[in-house]
């Protein structure tokens, strides 16, 4: 796997696919300006009269629940739809999974139309499988990564997608396929929508590979990595947002590979 992960981040920047969003306000910026470093092209679009046309031009689609309302779940539920129809790869980040009643409502409804991709932290993954009745912490995890492995693999037979676990070890979960990897710094958990970026450029990936399982793995590894490099030189989370979208940009192979952290 690490042999291929360098020429798939090679790939992205060439191939500059186009990328929906209907993600969440708080980090729009954020996320569109990390797409843009690695090389892909962001489109933040909701409204319900476009959605098919937007859905139609893109190379993939990213759902994220975090500021849900009625407009916007309508919004999600008809891009997902449609990018089942057009066979076009799609990432759910259901943000704050089993907060609310109204919110597992809409991430049951999601689900029913089997995302490509699931990426989420262990308290959310674990509220998408109901395998416990654990409390989220907002948008933060309150388990650690291996918690929730039984049930990323309950997912990931129920509904055919690649589960990705966040969290200090991200774990990638698909079909007779299991990865770890153990890049990144604590400084990143004080940026907002880190892990929304995430989702972003597993999108990214999943345009342009074939492979899900590999383009998860190679966009968790990317924003992984730079996290990791960009925290050294960064004096606090407002200078590491700025590194690490530079990092994103400027990353070399021989950086990449030293830093990468892999396991089974």
């Amino acid at each position: 796997m690490e042999n291929i992960l360098w020429p798939h981040i090679q790939r992205l920047k060439t191939s500059v696919p186009l990328i929906h969003n209907i993600t969440n306000y708080v980090v729009m910026n954020n996320t569109a300006n990390a797409l843009l470093a690695a090389g892909a092209s962001p489109i933040m679009a909701h409204a319900q009269s476009e959605i098919e046309d937007m859905v139609n031009i893109c190379q993939a689609l990213v759902v994220n629940i975090g500021t849900l309302d009625e407009y916007w779940s309508t919004s999600m539920i008809n891009a997902a739809k449609k990018a089942n129809e057009l066979s076009k790869p799609w990432v759910l980040d259901p943000v704050g999974a089993g907060a609310t009643s109204y919110r597992n409502e809409i991430i049951a409804k999601l689900l029913e139309l089997k995302p490509t991709i699931i990426r989420a932290n262990a308290s959310e993954i674990m509220a998408l499988a109901k395998a416990t009745n654990i409390a989220t912490k907002g948008v933060d995890s309150t388990a650690e990564s291996d918690e929730a492995i039984e049930a990323a693999t309950s997912l990931q037979k129920e509904f055919g997608a690649v589960i990705c676990i966040s969290g200090e070890t991200d774990i990638i979960i698909g079909k007779d396929q299991k990865l770890s990897l153990k890049n990144g710094n604590a400084l990143m958990a004080k940026v907002t929508g880190m892990g929304c970026s995430a989702s972003a450029l597993t999108a990214a990936f999943a345009a342009i590979l074939e492979n899900k399982f590999e383009a998860t793995v190679a966009a968790m590894a990317l924003i992984g990595v730079c996290g990791e490099i960009a925290a050294k030189s960064s004096s606090g989370p407002g200078s590491l947002q700025l590194t690490l979208l530079d990092k994103l940009y400027n990353i070399t192979e021989e950086e990449f590979r030293s830093h990468l952290k892999i396991g089974e």
